[in-house]
């Protein structure tokens, strides 16, 4: 089969969350079973290393319809690990100072991105078997698709995928921009218009063959209307065309045995390295030594990552005699939290306010346990990123955290971490001195924490289930 994953970022080229280690990964995956996979992306001039620049290839430009517009496109193709990567160029979109996300023009930047990804096919004569798209800032393709390009000479038979990564960002506009910058006539508004606004995800939900979330937990939530953000009506409507896949990780990226990035190197059965991590990561995080249990957190610092419960039992954490090292940024409220109880317990927890993708993964080495106490995940990859160190998850039983961690008095003795159910911090404060109590018992702990580390997130079972999906989809007769 041969496969367009479209999406917004992708590592190792932008990132800004979890879609761009996806982006990164699944296509790697799908390539190494045999199929021919492609990514395009917008080319952020301001964001792709330079050295990364230099090796880009120009193919062609042509000119992209906006509304009543014509805006520039050029095309530009790398090769990364079997996968051909092509990127959307167009300076006055794409060549921002800071972030990918958050400008005021975003609805027109990403209308211009997915009709541009079309466009492309048909200038380079390219025919995907299916075209799986990605969140709101590529909706646009499978409805533009059913629009406009579904009986070209050679776009005829194309299936369209859309995966729903975060459901809290959907597109949401007035339909005064349906015409003047969506270019979706005004007798198809009904389309993308719901309860009163423009949505681009829910118009994508509508036109796609088949629509995907990115764990089975997350694919049922989704329906009740305390996670849909409101889009519990129409999921329901679609059920039919509707699954969940866990998402995997990079197995080669996140490797205890070869990182680079940690101070030694461990595996199971060679654990010292991971004792010479945690010491490290304490004379780097400012407190002293011991074998005080360390809890690490690596997270946007929001509300729906579970902030407000932390906030609630952090002093008694503390007093157990947890040591807390965290790591992110966000709502300023939480940052100055931290602040706060980094000056209140100078011996106790550590705050660095950003994100620093080589320390991130000295707390995942360094570590004895990683907290998510999520109010909603869709999948998470800290979990399993934390597993692969030999770190120990406290997490809630929400999404892909309920899917992916086993809770360690599961009668099955596949238990890999602690868990939680209601979204309450006496609960969340249960899981973490649970998690302490057999921290206490070391022959315990080290048992935990092989199991842990044995477990296989990679994407090649993931990959297995996109590719069934995909190859049901070209089954289907046109």
């Amino acid at each position: 089969m041969k496969i367009l994953y479209a999406a917004s970022e992708a590592q190792p080229f932008a990132a800004s969350g979890g879609l761009a280690d996806v982006a990164g990964s699944l296509p790697k995956a799908l390539v190494e079973a045999g199929h021919e996979c492609m990514v395009v992306m917008p080319y952020y001039i301001n964001t792709v290393k330079p050295e990364v620049r230099e090796k880009l290839e120009y193919i062609t430009n042509f000119y992209v319809p906006v509304g009543w517009r014509s805006q520039y496109c050029g095309i530009f193709t790398t090769e990364l690990n079997g996968v051909k990567y092509y990127f959307i160029d167009n300076e006055y979109y794409f060549k921002r100072d800071f972030g990918l996300y958050g400008y005021y023009d975003d609805a027109e930047r990403y209308a211009f991105f997915s009709r541009a990804v079309l466009e492309m096919l048909e200038h380079l004569e390219i025919k995907p078997d299916i075209i799986n798209s990605n969140d709101w800032q590529t909706a646009l393709i499978p409805i533009y698709y059913n629009i406009y390009y579904k009986y070209h000479h050679n776009m005829w038979g194309i299936r369209n995928v859309f995966t729903i990564h975060n459901i809290g960002y959907q597109g949401q506009y007035g339909l005064e921009l349906t015409e003047e910058i969506f270019s979706i006539p005004r007798h198809l508004s009904s389309i993308i218009e719901y309860d009163g606004d423009a949505n681009l995800m829910k118009g994508a939900i509508e036109m796609a063959d088949k629509v995907t979330t990115v764990s089975p937990t997350y694919a049922k939530e989704i329906l009740n209307p305390w996670f849909s953000h409101g889009l519990d009506r129409c999921l329901n409507s679609k059920q039919y065309k509707t699954c969940g896949f866990l998402n995997g990780i990079d197995t080669d990226m996140y490797n205890s045995k070869t990182d680079k990035d940690i101070p030694a190197n461990f595996s199971v059965g060679k654990m010292a390295g991971k004792k010479t991590c945690k010491e490290k990561l304490l004379e780097e995080a400012g407190l002293p030594g011991g074998d005080s249990p360390v809890m690490g957190i690596i997270s946007r610092l929001v509300e729906h990552k579970g902030f407000d419960l932390i906030k609630c039992v952090l002093d008694d954490v503390v007093c157990s005699g947890i040591k807390v090292v965290v790591l992110g940024s966000g709502d300023k409220q939480y940052e100055d939290y931290f602040y706060y109880m980094q000056n209140k317990y100078p011996e106790a927890v550590s705050f660095k306010c950003g994100y620093i993708p080589a320390y991130a993964k000295r707390i995942y080495a360094g570590a004895d346990m990683f907290l998510m106490p999520s109010k909603s995940e869709p999948c998470g990859l800290a979990q399993m990123i934390a597993l692969r160190y030999g770190t120990v998850p406290i997490v809630r039983a929400t999404g892909g955290l309920k899917d992916s961690i086993m809770d360690y008095g599961d009668e099955s003795g596949e238990g890999v971490g602690f868990t939680f159910q209601s979204y309450n911090a006496l609960d969340m404060l249960g899981a973490i001195n649970r998690a302490k109590e057999v921290y206490d018992d070391q022959t315990k702990w080290k048992k935990l924490v092989e199991t842990g580390m044995k477990k296989d997130f990679s994407w090649k079972q993931s990959a297995k289930l996109y590719i069934g999906l995909y190859e049901e989809l070209c089954s289907w007769e046109s």
